[in-house]
């Protein structure tokens, strides 16, 4: 009986061992997560600009853009929200994003939120700026953004194979001020 004992105890210690090891170092995940946003600190802040949407037909719907980029838990996330006002005030586009990073795959992800959709995008970080894809059927859109002396500039274009690039939306906006947002303002323990 003493020697079953033995025998279960090391059973569970190897058990124990083996569960311990495959548990993600939590500490290297987060630091490459933080260490994957800097590039995206440049994002930081309040915009206000210009949207031209291109629409079919050779129309253009003009909107005055603003962005407000900040960080959350603890520098690991991006967070994006957009608003697009007409001429007489009105808010007719709106949208929310996460930009994450996944350090087992060493890829980015957007999740964004707008117009009653939600869509998990490719996004790749630059120095200048960034990147982000969406992707349906043979059609890719292609958004790239340049951020440089306080000037946030990014056009979409839809590409389709054989065929060439068309110009789908131009956001011209000016880094207007600093933001706590989102991170600022959290509900206290007590």
């Amino acid at each position: 009986m003493k020697m079953l004992r033995t025998l279960a105890l090391l059973s569970g210690l190897a058990l124990a061992a083996a569960a311990q090891a495959q548990q993600p170092d939590t500490a290297a995940l987060l630091a490459a997560q933080r260490q994957a946003m800097q590039p995206l600190a440049l994002m930081d802040g309040v915009w206000r600009g210009t949207a031209r949407v291109y629409q079919d037909g050779g129309r253009i719907k003009e909107l005055v853009q603003t962005e407000r980029v900040g960080s959350m838990l603890a520098g690991t996330l991006k967070v994006v929200e957009g608003r697009g006002y007409a001429a007489d005030g009105q808010l007719e586009f709106h949208a929310f994003g996460v930009v994450s990073f996944a350090p087992r795959t060493g890829k980015y992800n957007f999740h964004a939120n707008a117009q009653g959709q939600s869509a998990n995008f490719d996004f790749e970080a630059r120095p200048d700026g960034f990147v982000w894809f969406v992707r349906y059927g043979g059609v890719t859109i292609r958004n790239t953004a340049v951020i440089k002396d306080g000037n946030w500039t990014e056009i979409g274009e839809r590409l389709v194979e054989g065929q060439a690039p068309v110009k789908t939306v131009e956001l011209n906006l000016r880094r207007v001020g600093d933001t706590a947002w989102p991170a600022a303002d959290a509900v206290p323990l007590k």
